[in-house]
């Protein structure tokens, strides 16, 4: 069945069912099993190796380089199908996504030459840019010494969503010079060291956990190719959240229908001797999925804003791609504070539709209250607010990429 004969509505282009549809036996495949590996901590690695060898981490490369040359709100219509099946392997292929597309918008050379054939020859990247300790968000501490005629790596990072199911690592260190620089790390290289330990009560098997680097020898082409970031870096990784939590909506909604439809016990004072026929638990029901559908909704209108500004990178106008960066980092933002706020809800309010079975862990249904509640966290409504307000009141635009440069971490951190 199409999108639109389950009422989520159409896809973003009139080609999007053709390109969704060798997935979807995939996606739930890894839905069937959601719940199970979410008990039990079983990590996703066949769920995320049967996406690589359909080709889902290579939508947006061109079709001459392995991809589907999928448009951004193509791939992230499909990012929410992925987050309804299971949202800690739509985590795990966040940072891979983000590379494809500083890639995608680099100046061609040789190195951007060779990552595209990487990419399209299914190799992975997951994150290493976070690391924990005093400072904000973005303060780096991870060294990158010169010997000889090599680099050598020390350090460590934490929420390396996706690092331990991928090829490379790309993160951020500073050298003895003071500089900082993007580097891109095989994941087996000796003295690298992923660990499964991030305690999240959410999000938990996307490996967001600890990489320690000691003494990782790198060549000069392990450094990053990429010395600025896409112009709608901060609007991308924001709405990969968004699109995830719409998944979440979907999924919830889903779940909590099916289960209101199975059950054969209801309240004495129930309006129905069936809750599938109660009209209170069937309002429950409908409110759930029409915010999963406004979620998904407002995630492709967003997207749109996302598009705009890489056809403008690709027309060769810097004034017009700016223009339309900022334009997106605000629409994303105007949809952070909406689609959090209705997820969110929608998770906590299903239950409101069940009895106390709905507690049971074989369900898994608060799995999607706490992904949602984790994923949250990563987009902070109450600065997202703020910058929809200044712009509105002021005209001031929203600070860029939602995030400031690496920098050295003070002496002695």
């Amino acid at each position: 069945m199409t999108q639109i004969e389950h009422a989520w509505g159409s896809g973003p282009s009139a080609r999007y069912e053709a390109l969704a549809t060798p997935f979807r036996p995939i996606l739930q495949r890894i839905r069937a099993t959601a719940v199970e590996r979410d008990n039990n901590r079983i990590l996703p690695f066949d769920e995320i190796g049967w996406l690589r060898e359909a080709g889902f981490p290579r939508l947006r490369l061109p079709v001459e380089h392995g991809g589907a040359g999928a448009t951004l709100p193509e791939l992230f219509g499909l990012i929410i199908e992925l987050g309804a099946a299971d949202t800690s392997v739509t985590n795990a292929l966040r940072s891979h996504l983000g590379f494809t597309e500083d890639i995608l918008n680099a100046a061609p050379s040789l190195a951007r030459d060779a990552w595209l054939k990487r990419l399209g020859g299914g190799e992975t990247i997951g994150s290493g840019f976070s690391e924990l300790g005093e400072g904000t968000v973005g303060t780096v501490a991870t060294r990158l010494s010169r010997r000889g005629d090599h680099w050598v790596l020390n350090g460590r990072k934490f929420y390396t969503s996706g690092s331990l199911y991928a090829d490379w690592i790309n993160l951020g260190a500073v050298t003895d010079t003071g500089e900082t620089v993007g580097a891109l790390v095989p994941t087996k290289a000796d003295g690298v060291t992923i660990l499964d330990d991030w305690d999240g009560f959410g999000q938990i098997l996307s490996a967001s956990g600890t990489a320690i680097f000691s003494d990782v020898a790198l060549t000069d082409d392990h450094l990053n190719p990429v010395r600025e970031r896409f112009r709608y870096t901060g609007g991308f990784f924001q709405l990969v959240h968004l699109a995830t939590l719409a998944g979440i909506g979907r999924a919830g909604a889903d779940e909590v229908a099916q289960l209101v439809k199975d059950r054969k016990r209801s309240y004495p004072h129930a309006n129905a001797d069936l809750p599938a026929a109660d009209p209170q638990v069937l309002q429950i029901v409908g409110r759930v999925r029409g915010a999963a559908y406004a979620a998904g909704a407002i995630v492709l209108k967003a997207a749109e804003a996302l598009e705009r500004t890489y056809q403008a990178r690709l027309s060769g106008d810097a004034a017009a791609e700016e223009e339309a960066g900022a334009l997106a980092d605000l629409e994303v933002s105007q949809s952070v504070t909406v689609v959090t706020d209705i997820v969110l809800e929608a998770t906590t309010l299903l239950f409101d539709a069940l009895g106390a079975s709905a507690a049971r862990k074989s369900y898994g249904l608060d799995r999607h209250w706490r992904n949602a509640r984790t994923i949250s966290s990563h987009n902070p409504r109450i600065y997202h607010h703020r910058a929809i307000g200044e712009f509105a009141v002021n005209g001031t635009w929203p600070e860029r990429n939602w995030g400031r440069a690496l920098r050295p971490a003070p002496a002695g951190s």
